[in-house]
């Protein structure tokens, strides 16, 4: 078997598949990158939604037998949105990441990765395969690093040259010997602007992030966002684009090359009041195809009263006290109580101490406790006029 010419063969089918990117890899294990993991998993820094073993992440040839290359691919998404809506006094918007726009990425990649796989094994009928996005087991970023896709930036993010960071990875472990990519070289240099803009300092340092912190990882819980946190989300409902969007090298980028990538402006950019009375199937109906929706309805809508308090959107008052109510989330009940105590006036204080004694979750009770300081705070700073006892 002639590889050299094989990997030639694949480079030029998977431009007609519609992979933006290809590079290959030899499928030895990651020492470096099993070191960072040891120290991240250390020091608390892990998500939790990561493969916990971390031999497996490091170590291919426990993810294939006599595994000897893998193949990294990249798909460029848009960062840019046409005909983007505007959030207008009475109508505020909210915001899914760029990696949400569009079709899931995963189903996306996933076939263009089985494509590549049916490829391989026509010329090869003995070779193994296996593939995985995001969801597998393997590092998608250490594995585009050492295949030359692009650089690992200090946010975190592989850095292409030709697309900046905003590209999907997948890849395939192969039993074949396919010669290696060689990596490119880091063009970070001195710049901080990442670390800088980081809104929660997630970014303990360059490629280090305390994933913890981070408001893309912070989007996806389900239970009640630290107070810290919950003045810095902003209108996010799902992901953060921060340390992209300011990095020099993502200046200028936008690619609009996958049709099933290309953003419903309602539904990466949907108002947030309709949100907070979605039933299960309105939201699969309508944000069921996109990557966003993998938490289910409850972290969307906990974000969006977020979203609501940073708006400081009284037209949302009736809409938080049907929920503070009503619904029979507890999540949602507290978060609706802050969420009135940063928007409402001393008209609110009444509604706050009724729902405080017909209510038994003590973690809504604290929540019922912090809107009604809130408001305390602000007579003190002169907002109202009467008093709150």
């Amino acid at each position: 078997m002639d590889v050299k010419k094989l990997k030639e063969e694949i480079i030029e089918y998977s431009k007609t598949i519609g992979i933006d990117k290809i590079g290959f890899a030899s499928a030895d294990p990651f020492i470096e990158l099993k070191e960072r993991l040891q120290q991240q998993q250390q020091l608390g820094y892990q998500s939790g939604f990561e493969e916990p073993d971390i031999e497996k992440r490091t170590n291919p040839s426990l993810l294939l037998h006599e595994a000897k290359s893998i193949i990294s691919i990249a798909l460029a998404y848009p960062s840019k949105m046409k005909n983007a809506p505007r959030s207008t006094k009475t109508e505020k918007r909210g915001i899914f990441c760029r990696a949400s726009w569009g079709k899931d990425y995963h189903e996306i990649l996933r076939e263009r990765l089985r494509k590549l796989e049916e490829f391989i094994l026509e010329r090869v009928p003995d070779a193994q395969v296996k593939s995985m996005v995001d969801t597998g087991e393997l590092a998608d970023r250490a594995v585009a690093e050492r295949a030359g896709i692009g650089w690992s930036g200090k946010n975190c993010s592989i850095i292409t040259p030709e697309f900046g960071s905003y590209v999907y990875l997948g890849e395939v472990i192969t039993t074949i010997p396919f010669p290696p990519d060689q990596p490119i070289e880091e063009r970070c240099g001195t710049c901080t602007k990442c670390i800088d803009a980081c809104p929660t300092g997630a970014l303990v340092q360059g490629g280090q992030l305390n994933a913890q912190r981070c408001i893309a990882f912070l989007t996806q819980t389900k239970g009640f966002l630290a107070d810290e946190f919950r003045d810095k989300i902003g209108n996010r409902l799902y992901g953060c684009d921060t340390c992209q969007t300011v990095c020099p090298e993502n200046k200028g980028k936008d690619f609009h090359l996958h049709p099933e990538m290309e953003p419903n402006p309602e539904i990466a950019k949907p108002l947030l009041k309709p949100l907070l009375h979605i039933t299960n199937r309105e939201f699969k109906e309508k944000f069921g195809h996109i990557s966003g929706s993998w938490r289910g309805k409850k972290p969307i809508q906990r974000n969006a009263i977020l979203a609501l308090a940073h708006f400081k959107d009284e037209t949302a008052i009736p809409d938080l006290l049907k929920l503070l109510k009503e619904d029979s989330r507890p999540v949602i009940r507290g978060t609706a109580a802050w969420a009135l105590g940063k928007i409402g006036d001393e008209s609110i204080v009444a509604e706050l101490e009724k729902a405080k004694h017909e209510e038994h979750n003590e973690e809504v009770l604290r929540e019922i406790e912090k809107g009604l300081h809130l408001l305390r705070e602000g007579r003190k700073a002169g907002k109202y006029r009467s008093s709150i006892t």
